[in-house]
């Protein structure tokens, strides 16, 4: 075990633990420095796969700080936390409050919440009931990555009503969030919920895509290449009947008015 002032050095690289507290402390794989470079931002998820940390925070690399930037209540759970690129502001999967038995967390089951100067907003809304709001999702969003101008936020995403229909069809997506909110759902069902930015899917998938075609039943691990296009992986079929993970890229609408074109399916 380190101590908290104890450095160590091999082959000329210098290693400093800076958390010290008796449980874990989960780093997202991406953007989590804050923009001054002085704070690494965590969850407290007892490992990866178990989704029942309580707090969002923070730790000062310099002096060892640590701050708690949010505390989860009424039974719900919080992670995966990433960064504004210039701003004080936290992006992270906030799962259901008051969990029961016909709603816990779930992949088709979590949202995205922004902490901002002590605020916290929704960022995507959800409407599972029909006729469904344009710019709501019908299920849980996932990872939540803002764009190198801090403007849009890129998730993946699973569907509550497909899964709800046949859990086959609720094919993993990768989505946008764009600033053109609020939307808000009439509230038809008790965990509808609204939000502050417009949701849109950028993906396509099919449960049985065609053999050698770019058609996908999976979209996943999506990056941002600028501030306008999307990149992801898409796992494919070939000839051969084989999956063949591949890379996409996706342009994006350049103005409001293309982020709420009404596309061909819900």
């Amino acid at each position: 075990m380190f101590y908290p002032d104890a450095i160590t050095a091999h082959q000329g690289i210098f290693m400093k633990q800076i958390t010290f507290a008796s449980r874990n402390h989960q780093l997202t794989n991406i953007n989590t420095w804050t923009p001054d470079s002085q704070w690494l931002v965590y969850d407290v998820r007892p490992s990866g796969a178990s989704f029942t940390g309580e707090t969002i925070e923070r730790v000062n690399v310099s002096t060892g700080e640590v701050e708690a930037i949010y505390r989860a209540t009424d039974g719900a759970h919080v992670g995966v936390v990433t960064v504004h690129p210039a701003q004080d502001k936290y992006v992270f999967i906030h799962g259901p409050k008051n969990p029961d038995a016909d709603w816990q967390y779930d992949f088709h089951h979590r949202q995205g919440v922004i902490a901002h100067n002590g605020q916290v907003s929704n960022l995507d809304a959800m409407d599972i009931t029909a006729p469904y709001t344009a710019g709501a999702l019908r299920g849980g969003s996932h990872v939540h990555v803002f764009s190198p101008n801090g403007q849009f936020v890129s998730f993946t995403y699973n569907d509550h009503v497909l899964h709800a229909r046949d859990p086959q069809l609720d094919l993993r997506n990768v989505g946008v969030a764009a600033p053109f909110g609020p939307v808000n759902p009439q509230g038809n069902h008790p965990r509808e919920y609204a939000g502050t930015f417009w949701s849109v899917l950028v993906s396509r998938t099919t449960p049985n895509p065609k053999p050698g075609s770019n058609e996908v039943n999976r979209a996943y691990e999506e990056g941002w290449v600028g501030n306008d296009r999307l990149a992801f992986i898409g796992d494919t079929v070939s000839a051969k009947g084989e999956k063949v993970p591949e890379l996409f890229i996706v342009d994006l609408p350049k103005d409001e008015q293309g982020w709420r074109r009404a596309g061909d399916a819900p």
